[in-house]
């Protein structure tokens, strides 16, 4: 019998913003399906989820890729959740928010993040005692002077889509050294999965090349952008329906639920939404056909396809847990819709 190995991957307790951890599992001739990769435990005490008299969490697998990176084959990535000792979630289970179970719902997070030289602690293209010109050529950009980190970028890319996540782009961001991804998934739980899987193989990457991934909603302070994880989301009746009454309601419920929003969109993000680099202000909201300093923004395709289609919010910040930003995207959604 061959051994497989099974990277069990899950969330800490930590807060105000959880990290990835995650520990190896060797099996016997495991299938590759979910149904097969058996339910793990940890220390909790260890991670913030528990006291040391009573330390025992559990892992519940919810998704499995082949691992792309494992040396010798046979390596498997599983994506579980947290659950309590007696099988209840716990209170650090970001998927367990989520109640919609089917995939009508559909998003599109646009992760961005900043590598970190972790000899200078300065995002890669920062000089060691000052900075680099200004922001704006670094967008989107090529070439050695203004494109920092794109050999370990490029091979996350392909570590995703060997392991099935289903990048649909990446591109260097406003500020030098910082990145971006988009993920597409029909269904929140998925989205989430995916999301934080990108995230875990990210992080698997910079170790081999002594990167570190920063996912700070301002990791530079002053006139320098700052990280986002822009939720674009729809719904069948947004995309079959709609109409600029309809999208209309949706934006104003939104509205209406200001600190709902908030308080899951990431911490420290009134660091990045001031209403500079393309924001709107943490306390106020707005929206509006292609404005991208909106708390929503419209986007033109939607207007061409007869107002139907997707909704972009772009205040959550790039640490933000995706299932819990997926799960109150849909409760508002389904509130507006409902009256």
């Amino acid at each position: 019998m061959s051994k497989h190995k099974l990277e069990y991957i899950w969330l800490d307790g930590y807060k105000p913003t959880q990290s990835l951890r995650s520990k190896t599992l060797n099996a016997e001739d495991f299938s590759g399906k979910l149904e097969d990769a058996k339910q793990w435990s940890f220390d909790g005490s260890s991670t913030e989820q528990a006291d040391g008299s009573d330390s025992d969490c559990l892992l519940q697998p919810v998704a499995v890729y082949p691992d792309p990176d494992r040396f010798g084959g046979n390596g498997w990535l599983v994506m579980c959740e947290v659950l309590n000792a007696d099988g209840t979630a716990h209170e650090s289970n970001g998927r367990a928010t989520i109640d919609d179970g089917d995939d009508d719902f559909w998003f599109g997070l646009e992760q961005e993040y900043t590598l970190i030289d972790t000899e200078t602690n300065l995002p890669l293209g920062f000089p060691k005692n000052g900075y680099p010109g200004p922001q704006g050529p670094y967008y989107t950009s090529v070439g050695a002077r203004k494109t920092y980190g794109r050999e370990l970028v490029d091979e996350h890319l392909h570590y995703c889509l060997e392991a099935g996540l289903n990048v649909e782009g990446i591109n260097a961001e406003v500020m030098a050294g910082q990145w971006e991804y988009q993920i597409f998934a029909k269904g929140a739980a998925d989205c989430g999965d995916q999301i934080w899987m990108a995230r875990y193989l990210l992080e698997r990457t910079g170790e081999k090349y002594g990167v570190a991934v920063d996912l700070h909603p301002k990791p530079i302070k002053g006139d320098w952008n700052g990280s986002g994880m822009h939720a674009n989301f729809s719904n069948s009746a947004m995309r079959d329906q709609g109409g600029e009454e309809m999208l209309t309601e949706i934006c104003e419920e939104f509205g209406n639920n200001l600190d709902e929003h908030i308080v899951v969109y990431g911490a420290h993000n009134e660091q990045r939404l001031t209403g500079a680099h393309e924001t709107q202000s943490i306390d106020t909201f707005t929206f509006g056909v292609s404005d991208r300093g909106a708390s929503i923004r419209i986007p033109v395709a939607t207007i061409q396809n007869g107002w139907k289609g997707r909704l972009e919010d772009r205040r959550p910040a790039s640490n933000a847990d995706p299932y819990r930003v997926a799960a109150v995207i849909i409760k508002t959604t389904k509130r507006a819709l409902a009256k």
